[in-house]
């Protein structure tokens, strides 16, 4: 029984891997950045907001702020006007303030590599460091957001009950490690176009067969 359970994940996840390369064969963040510290801001500023409103509002913050120094010592006031449009602003607009002053006055103006220096920037958790070190640092990591634990979930790769965390380390054990930042983009990608939270594609999805919410769908 053992063997074939081994033998059914294989198969899952062989299926998973094709499906997504054929849709998604060159993915990429959809986050506009140019430098490590712009990401990282620009995936806080995202939490319960979507890429493209976080798009619609970065390039003109890091156009008026353009240096850490400039960021640190922009007035509240002002970062929270700009940063009205992706909901949340108040707190987000502290977050922006405080990591730029983190940046530069605690690391010499250098964003530092290290998951616990990061991790102690306000509005800055695990799925954040992952996504900057797999996107800007091409270090091996697997972010799980929304999308990617509901596509798990849903394609078997874990427990409904499962944590955040429980989702990573399986998804860390299911692909191959080279893989981990291409496979979460592409996650990302197919949670955000077909496998939608509310009205997901099913219809034309090749996954259909190791779907559990298509089977409890079709029942």
């Amino acid at each position: 029984m053992t063997g074939l359970m081994r033998t059914t994940k294989k198969n899952r996840v062989e299926k998973i891997q094709q499906s997504l390369d054929h849709l998604f064969p060159d993915p990429h963040c959809e986050l506009i950045y140019h430098t490590d510290y712009e990401l990282l801001i620009a995936v806080v500023l995202s939490a319960q907001s979507t890429d493209k409103r976080v798009n619609s509002v970065t390039p003109f913050l890091f156009q008026k702020y353009p240096t850490l120094e400039q960021l640190k010592d922009a007035p509240l006031s002002e970062l929270e006007d700009i940063l009205k449009p992706i909901g949340s602003y108040h707190k987000k607009a502290f977050y922006v303030k405080e990591i730029a002053r983190r940046i530069v006055e605690d690391y010499q103006g250098v964003m530092p590599q290290r998951r616990k220096d990061l991790e102690s920037f306000p509005g800055v958790g695990r799925k954040t460091v992952n996504v900057v070190f797999s996107e800007y640092y091409k270090i091996p990591a697997f972010a799980v957001d929304t999308h990617v634990e509901r596509v798990s979930k849903r394609l078997k790769l874990g427990q409904e009950e499962d944590s955040v965390l429980m989702i990573e380390q399986k998804l860390k054990r299911a692909f191959p490690r080279s893989e981990w930042g291409r496979r979460h983009l592409q996650f990302v990608l197919f949670g955000r176009y077909f496998c939608k939270a509310v009205k997901p594609l099913c219809e034309n999805c090749s996954l259909q067969g190791i779907c559990s919410y298509y089977q409890k769908k079709k029942k």
